[in-house]
């Protein structure tokens, strides 16, 4: 099986000094669903950016699919992995839906027949067909979390990156959520990676978990078995977040 993402002695350090990531070692392998689980400030975004080659590592190698995240290879790897921000509006930001699904393709350079086939696509795939007209403001918060999905699915990535995909969601907008995501890995099969602090979220969506807490990688393993290791989720200030026993 091929590695999508690897990671080997990761650090990150913020501008003003603090650690927001150490020794980090972490291995995705293609077709994988994967989380990185940890209370808020562990590190998953800044994990997340530097995957997509939006941070740069303190120390360390990251490589996604074979090619190392270094300024060469930025543009490639960018091509591959889209990422999905906790905020759709950073990702929002043309007047209609139809413009920011096909911003990303425009920019490749293709056919005007390819672009629309791939908006087409990403926009049946969300179930947001029909609304390419209306202004991305307009759209309520579960469309908009919908709609920046499209627009990474336009650019037809092999892995994508999601982080705290149900921030801000209604309960019936997160249960159409975990629903999309695998309806979308059992229909095309893609690498999904998944940032969040959400146990039972994860535990709909992953197969495999990753827990990080301060900053390091604390565990690893099956989403059942590590959801299940009393002293692990406690460790992680995770046991208030779902009922772990099952």
């Amino acid at each position: 099986m091929e590695v999508a993402i690897q990671m080997e002695n990761i650090g990150y350090l913020y501008p003003d000094g603090n650690v927001a990531l150490d020794d980090v070692n972490l291995r995705i392998m293609k077709g994988e669903r994967v989380a990185i689980l940890g209370p808020n400030g562990a590190g998953k975004s800044t994990l997340l950016l530097l995957i997509n080659g939006l941070f740069k590592p303190s120390k360390g190698s990251i490589n996604v699919l074979g090619m190392p995240v270094t300024r060469s290879y930025l543009r490639k790897v960018r091509m591959s992995v889209g990422l999905v921000f906790q905020d759709p509006d950073d990702q929002l930001f043309c007047p209609t839906l139809w413009e920011d699904v096909t911003f990303g393709p425009l920019n490749l350079g293709l056919s005007e027949e390819e672009i629309i086939n791939r908006a087409k696509d990403a926009l049946e795939t969300v179930g947001l067909e029909g609304h390419e007209e209306r202004p991305p403001h307009h759209l309520s918060m579960g469309e908009k979390k919908k709609a920046a999905i499209a627009v990474v699915l336009a650019m037809r990535p092999e892995i994508i990156v999601l982080d705290e995909p149900t921030a801000n969601l209604d309960p019936a907008s997160r249960v159409e959520l975990i629903r999309f995501l695998n309806d979308l890995y059992e229909d095309q099969g893609i690498t999904i990676v998944v940032a969040a602090h959400d146990v039972d979220f994860i535990s709909r969506v992953a197969d495999r978990v990753y827990i990080l807490n301060k900053g390091r990688i604390m565990a690893e393993g099956a989403v059942k078995e590590i959801f299940s290791n009393y002293e692990i989720m406690k460790k992680a200030r995770l046991l208030s977040l779902g009922d772990v026993g099952e």
